[in-house]
């Protein structure tokens, strides 16, 4: 199946902002492991960190975004989904990863 343009623009984009993002996150739990920081020492240090909330945020904007679209070309090659049923996917796909992805956001920065 071929994207059409504006999906095709969507998941390159959400591509160009979740490579850095991946990055940084990968930084950030090789320094907690070396560091040896425990669950408990790392939630202290997230607990009220405006910047940790809103990069994590973008981080789930990003990927609800890339992955869904991801999944909407799955559903037509494999589930054969067309119309209605391949929306339905890939909005219900974004809103399931969106809510789960802020749901940790909020656990860790602000819970």
């Amino acid at each position: 199946m071929m994207l059409s343009p504006k999906w095709f623009l969507a998941q390159r984009l959400s591509a160009l902002l979740l490579a850095p993002m991946v990055i940084a996150h990968l930084l950030g739990i090789i320094y907690a492991a070396q560091g040896g920081l425990d669950a408990a020492e790392i939630l202290a240090r997230t607990r009220g960190n405006f910047f940790l909330a809103v990069f994590y945020e973008c981080f789930v904007v990003a990927t609800a975004l890339h992955a869904s679209i991801g999944l909407r070309v799955v559903g037509v090659e494999w589930l054969r989904l067309r119309g209605r049923a391949l929306d339905w996917l890939g909005a219900l796909s974004a809103f399931a990863l969106f809510a789960l992805g802020s749901y940790a956001v909020f656990a860790v920065t602000a819970g």
